[in-house]
């Protein structure tokens, strides 16, 4: 089933939510109705875990994850970190990563096996890759856009 959601008016709820097969990151202060529509839907087949990165609710964009794990940008605080740890399934890992390009959402896009990234992305940040999110990492840009995690899901 399909349902239609904004968050705060905006219809790009990718932007402020990351949804994988194990969890769902929602960014504090959308509406109760946002809340609601997706906790109806997804609460009773995996934790929907209310939080902000950095401050920020553009969670979608900071962060990047899978079924096996999650990577978060250097800028997350050790309380954001240990609420998102405590609220994730003890099968999924979380790594944070000190990463030039900390929009990890909008420079990596990633599925249970593979992930295309930024061809500028650290080789700290492909190791965190591999051996979080168990994925092989293609270093790539589709024309001219560089930003490959906001233009597309592998």
């Amino acid at each position: 089933m399909a349902l239609r959601c904004q968050f705060e008016s905006c219809n790009d709820i990718g932007v402020f939510t990351k949804l994988t097969n194990a969890y769902c990151l929602v960014g504090i202060g959308a509406t109760a109705n946002f809340y609601s529509l997706i906790e109806a839907e997804l609460a009773e087949v995996i934790p929907v875990i209310h939080c902000t990165i950095g401050g920020l609710r553009i969670v979608g964009r900071c962060t990047v994850g899978n079924r096996h794990g999650l990577l978060v940008p250097e800028s997350t605080t050790d309380l954001e970190l240990q609420h998102i740890r405590n609220s994730l399934p003890d099968s999924v890992d979380i790594r944070r990563v000190d990463e030039r390009l900390s929009a990890l959402g909008n420079v990596i896009a990633v599925n249970d096996h593979v992930a295309l990234v930024h061809a500028e992305i650290s080789q700290a940040t492909e190791k965190a890759l591999v051996e979080v999110l168990k994925v092989e990492v293609f270093r790539m840009s589709l024309g001219q856009h560089a930003l490959i995690g906001s233009t597309t899901d592998p």
